[in-house]
């Protein structure tokens, strides 16, 4: 296991600037317009926020651990990178990715678990043999090139939030921004502090609920990034103190404050998609495919 993520094969292998990621997914639609045309899908972040909420809800099932479970979101992103979605049974692949992810973060669920599992939520699509979950897994770990070790960003919160002196609050909204940010490709673009400085300048400066939160006060707390004061912010002396507290040890700690201002938007822009989610479009379409497609 690489134990330095600068020399890991997720750095190496699994991170992509935004050109070359939007490249990759093109040239795989590219490769058969025909099924894309015949069976369209939801738009892809929808499909993040619906394999999330299928991920999550398979897991909990489990008591699955939250390590995990964000394991098994970025092998799932990662597996789409080199398969085109319309070629698989997602249903499969997500409870796929699950079982893998779990052997990964040493928390292991029996096959049978799994399968049966996966049959009791979709049983319209998982027929829960064994084999066929077994044979998926052999696949996603040969599109992945057996690269299946990832670096999280709640270790850099869990070691910084002591330093920051992050209340409760601030620590518990700065994990679940981390969640959430597997709702996006910022794994798959950025190291994992740094999307854990994200998480953390969000829930200090953000101080209200980060889902009801605007592209409005997404611009104040860029601004207050930007120009390290916290006048921009409807808040107390004590919230604005503490805010120019944390971008002056940003400051000095040469953090990249253009990836973090990327990151907020990308996680501010996550939220406001989210409010237009409709969990049946996303259902009937996928069913659709699969049916048609004859892949359950």
């Amino acid at each position: 296991m690489a134990a330095n993520y600068w020399a890991s094969s997720q750095r190496l292998h699994w991170q992509f600037t935004r050109e070359k990621l939007a490249e990759i997914r093109d040239k795989l639609d590219d490769g058969d317009k025909d099924a894309v045309n015949l069976y369209p899908l939801p738009e892809r972040r929808h499909l993040s926020i619906y394999f999330n909420i299928q991920i999550v809800r398979l897991g909990r099932r489990m008591q699955v651990r939250q390590q995990a479970l964000a394991t098994a979101q970025l092998y799932l992103r990662r597996f789409y990178t080199k398969v085109p979605i319309r070629d698989t049974n997602p249903y499969l692949v997500l409870a796929t990715c699950v079982y893998l992810a779990c052997k990964m973060e040493e928390c292991p669920q029996h096959i049978r678990v799994v399968a049966g599992e996966a049959r009791a939520f979709w049983p319209e699509f998982i027929t829960g043999e064994i084999g066929k979950l077994a044979e998926c897994e052999f696949w996603i770990i040969s599109e992945m090139n057996s690269y299946l070790i990832v670096h999280h960003p709640y270790r850099t919160l869990q070691d910084l939030g002591p330093q920051l002196q992050l209340t409760p609050e601030e620590t518990s909204q700065s994990w679940n921004v981390i969640n959430d940010s597997y709702l996006t490709d910022l794994p798959m673009l950025y190291p994992p502090h740094i999307i854990a400085l994200t998480a953390i300048f969000l829930s200090v400066v953000l101080k209200t609920s980060l889902h009801a939160t605007t592209s409005s006060a997404a611009a104040a707390a860029i601004a207050v990034a930007t120009s390290g004061s916290g006048g921009n912010l409807p808040s107390g002396a004590g919230h604005q103190s503490r805010t120019v507290m944390l971008i002056e040890w940003y400051a000095e700690s040469g953090i990249d404050m253009d990836s973090i201002i990327e990151c907020t938007q990308e996680i501010i822009s996550l939220y406001e998609i989210w409010d237009n989610f409709a969990d049946k479009v996303c259902k009937d379409q996928l069913g659709r495919m699969i049916k048609q497609r004859g892949l359950s």
